[in-house]
């Protein structure tokens, strides 16, 4: 019995000793993040990679691989990722595999360590305009110090002459092919020489040889299908379109009885600009909530008198926007540019289209219920031709008016008329009926 326990003892001593090392070895099992940046840099990007730095740091992990390949982007979305490399305690490595350029060489420089593949490049980081110009003297000079601040406060203390070069065509450095006009790119066998790579690699593999990753656990990390929507709908040349759509289709929406398509259509696009920008971290729910007050507020002003309900919602509206971008300048003017484009789609079609406008003009057929036409429709309500009614709602210019106690959806000529108001039917079109203000004010229905 007392040889049985002792082998029993003898048994677990051992299996206990051979555990404790495997153990060990499974917790030391080196981590590394790989996270690519691609295509564009802006907002949605930076969503990605908050995502990704959080569960690099959540899960414990050594080191970052920044896998680069952008030609470049917006310098307010490179800003705030530098500033996510600056402030996390991980290593952070990156890897340019193909081309860093512009917001991309900004990136690279905020990198604890910069490794290259053999034809990769780096530079030509001067601030553009949205027209391709380059931008004010004030950005540009706020870049350059930024470029050359990211240089200097590198551990590898770089020579900040190359990335003032990189962001200042009038810096002359001919040996590396940037004569006074041009901007400085640097291949892999330049960055090395000046210093401003640790050192060139034919493949990913060879990176984590030469940083000493070569075991470890590589968790890739990718963007969502959310977040790659995202990265879409917040793209400053996507934001402006959206918003023309919504307005847009809001103007037509106005010229159409009931709701339709072109309402539809404007919803859509709301719900895909708040839903990018809240994906992206740009935009808290309080921006929704307060386009829904706004939303409310213009859908009051059918039942409300004197535009104030209509007046404070529009600018609920146009607020909310401006504060779910993220930039309010640019935000701002998005909005201008949407409503440019509503207000001149509202006189071509005032001026073009007048009274034969219909929801869906090239959709419906008009002449089948075109009464001046000869056809009769088995919805038309020729009776009303002639009478008179009260608007129950502004007609702005669709509305609702009162007859005989039935309330019609109606459009007016084209001008507004206020509520309460004595109108004349003067056209049935089908479902469409076309009232004007009667000239007789003390005519009663």
């Amino acid at each position: 019995m007392r040889k049985m326990i002792g082998s029993v003892l003898l048994f677990i001593l051992v299996i206990s000793t051979l555990a404790f090392p495997l153990t060990n070895t499974g917790a030391a099992t080196q981590k590394v993040y790989k996270v690519p940046i691609e295509n564009e840099v802006e907002k949605g990007l930076y969503a990605f990679l908050q995502r990704s730095f959080s569960e690099a740091e959540h899960a414990g992990a050594d080191a970052i691989i920044l896998e680069i390949n952008t030609p470049g982007g917006f310098t307010d979305a490179a800003w705030k990722i530098a500033k996510l490399m600056d402030e996390t305690d991980l290593r952070v490595i990156a890897y340019i595999n193909d081309k860093a350029i512009s917001a991309g060489a900004f990136i690279a420089l905020h990198a604890d360590d910069i490794y290259m593949s053999r034809n990769a490049t780096m530079g030509a980081a001067q601030v553009i305009d949205s027209a391709g110009n380059a931008a004010s003297d004030k950005a540009h000079t706020s870049w350059r110090a930024d470029m050359i601040s990211a240089a200097e406060s590198s551990d590898h203390k770089r020579d900040p002459k190359y990335a003032d070069a990189m962001a200042d065509s009038s810096v002359d450095i001919p040996e590396y092919r940037a004569g006074v006009g041009q901007l400085l790119t640097l291949t892999a066998s330049d960055a090395l020489e000046v210093g401003y790579s640790e050192g060139t690699v034919a493949s990913f593999k060879e990176l984590l040889q030469v940083t000493g990753y070569e075991n470890a656990e590589i968790i890739s990390t990718n963007e969502t299908f959310a977040e790659s929507l995202a990265r879409i709908i917040t793209h400053p040349i996507v934001v402006p379109i959206l918003l023309s759509i919504a307005g847009l289709g809001l103007v037509l929406e106005l010229y159409s009885p009931g709701f339709g398509v072109p309402g539809t259509m404007a919803i859509i696009a709301f719900i895909l600009f708040f839903y990018g920008h809240l994906v992206a971290g740009l935009a808290g729910y309080e921006t929704i909530i307060l386009f829904i007050i706004g939303a409310i507020l213009v859908g009051a002003e059918i039942f409300l008198p004197h535009g104030i309900a209509g007046a404070i919602g529009s600018l609920a509206i146009i607020g909310s926007i401006i504060m779910a971008g993220g930039n309010p300048m640019y935000m701002a003017i998005s909005v201008l540019i949407a409503i440019a484009i509503a207000v001149t789609g509202m006189v071509i079609i005032m001026k073009f289209f007048g009274k034969k406008l219909h929801l869906l003009n090239k959709v419906v057929l008009m002449d089948s219920t075109d009464t001046e036409l000869g056809y009769v429709s088995n919805v038309n309500r020729v009776e009303l031709l002639g009478r008179i009614a009260k608007t129950s709602t502004p007609l702005r210019p669709a509305g609702t008016i009162e007859l005989d106690g039935e309330r019609i959806d109606v459009v007016s000529e084209g001008s507004y008329i206020e509520r309460g108001k004595s109108v004349s039917i003067v056209k049935v079109e089908g479902s469409r009926i076309v009232v004007r203000e009667s000239v007789e004010k003390g005519e009663n229905e």
